[in-house]
């Protein structure tokens, strides 16, 4: 295993994290002061000590936390996109993964905080409130606003499939990991912009001066499933992964190991199954998974046509239009 390698890919806790390198010149950020770690595990054990990365993934995700650079890893449905953010937060030890979904309505404010100033207007309206109400209680940080707080170490960011969001949020999010800071205007605009404000896994934190600078660059894992293109300076800025299905019998049969145990025995019919309808259309890994363990505890005579209807084609064959 060569010696730069912080994550290893080993499913193994340690704090190899503590080697990482000072920052490029041109990556180093002074946010303060520091806050503690939140403690915890990554939010997904099974899947973060059973994942099975490729030696490509490996590497990049070292370069991402070496250069401070967020990571877009793509691939089919089923290789582990998302489950790659927990496996390092897992080995590394850093703490719970911040998620963020992505849909087509996703701004990039969703992500970095809401205000609720319904709720602060009732509340203010109240006999007896205080003419100044603590406008922190109405302010959340969304998980990039956290991922972006001054910790000592990098938080782990999930942005889950970005290639769905409108067509702004990646040149926008361009700004925020240049930056590596952000402003809350509800706070800026006030005589004293500094509060106490929710976060998006955890206490209170205060913000002064309403803006938000980090020290650790987040380890930013941003997944897609390749269904549209990233503009040119977006990619230029990223380090990136493609992840592939399992490339042949042993090693797909080696993942249902390692997430099934003994009810992965006597699983090989189900495998080649597998891999026979995976040539007439896209197939994810947890489908098979799912059929390996419905086929151990159902009480079917034909374990290959139950296995069929619980691996429903994703899509059609490659040159079907």
């Amino acid at each position: 295993m060569p010696d730069w390698l912080l994550y290893t890919g080993s499913r193994r806790p340690h704090d190899g994290v503590d080697r990482l390198p000072p920052p490029p010149p041109w990556r180093a950020f002074d946010g303060g002061p520091l806050l503690p770690f939140p403690p915890g595990p990554s939010g997904n054990a099974h899947s973060a000590t059973t994942y099975r990365p490729s030696e490509d993934a490996v590497e990049q995700v070292n370069a991402a936390l070496y250069l401070r650079r967020p990571l877009l890893v793509t691939g089919p449905p089923g290789t582990g996109k998302s489950t790659l953010a927990y496996a390092v937060a897992h080995e590394l030890g850093l703490g719970p993964v911040l998620h963020w979904p992505i849909t087509s309505r996703t701004t990039l404010r969703d992500g970095l905080y809401q205000y609720d100033p319904l709720t602060r207007l009732y509340a203010a309206g109240r006999e007896g409130a205080p003419a100044d109400e603590d406008v922190g209680r109405y302010i959340r940080l969304g998980p990039l606003g956290t991922a972006l707080l001054p910790y000592g170490r990098p938080r782990v960011l999930l942005v889950d499939e970005i290639d769905k969001s409108d067509i702004d949020l990646p040149n926008d999010l361009l700004t925020i990991f240049e930056k590596g800071e952000y402003e809350i205007p509800e706070l800026v605009r006030r005589a004293d912009p500094s509060a106490e404000v929710m976060t998006a896994d955890g206490p209170r934190v205060a913000v002064t001066g309403g803006t938000v600078r980090c020290r650790a660059f987040p380890l930013v894992v941003m997944t897609s499933n390749g269904e549209r293109e990233f503009p040119p300076p977006f990619l230029r800025r990223c380090v990136r992964v493609d992840l592939r299905q399992p490339a042949g019998e042993a090693e797909l049969a080696a993942i249902v190991r390692e997430h099934l145990g003994p009810l992965a025995d006597q699983s090989d019919d189900l495998v080649r199954r597998f891999f026979e309808r995976s040539s007439s259309g896209t197939l994810a890994t947890d489908q098979l998974l799912n059929a390996v363990y419905l086929c151990r505890h159902a009480d079917s005579g034909d374990r290959q046509a139950l296995a069929d209807r619980v691996m429903p084609y994703l899509s059609g064959p490659a040159d079907d239009d």
